[in-house]
């Protein structure tokens, strides 16, 4: 019965689409940098709020966390990628070799967190597609 339920949510997670953030052809939300608390409760509600690498966000994140925010986090280490998922946070934004080396543990963990990678030209997304990362985010959709 766990190995049905197991293979059952694997299965889910392995046919998701992957993520195309910022790209004018896809509606998407924008990611805003916030730096304070009064940040986040003036930001809109439709936007995602992007905190800074996490060791100097963590108490942003935990308020997002605590009051049902979406946000997304800058994740510069496996560390930060545990402790950003634990965190709830809905996105984390990593370079393409750190996302490389996290995604296949997201995957192993079944991380609530989706592994995004920050691109500049849209050739960059069939290089992420074929690193098997869940999705990218153009810079032009951080405000």
């Amino acid at each position: 019965m766990v190995n049905t339920i197991v293979m059952s949510v694997q299965q889910k997670y392995k046919g998701e689409r992957m993520l195309v953030i910022g790209h004018p052809w896809i509606k998407s939300q924008k990611l805003c940098k916030v730096f304070s608390i009064e940040d986040i409760k003036n930001n809109n509600a439709r936007d995602i709020v992007l905190l800074e690498p996490l060791v100097d966000s963590h108490s942003f994140a935990r308020y997002c966390q605590e009051n049902s925010i979406a946000y997304a986090v800058v994740a510069n280490s496996l560390d930060d990628a545990i402790f950003v998922n634990a965190l709830g946070a809905k996105y984390m934004i990593c370079e393409e070799d750190i996302a490389l080396m996290i995604q296949p543990i997201a995957q192993e963990y079944l991380f609530d967190t989706r592994v995004l990678v920050l691109i500049h030209n849209e050739k960059e997304i069939s290089k992420i597609a074929r690193g098997g990362i869940d999705g990218v985010v153009f810079a032009e959709a951080i405000c």
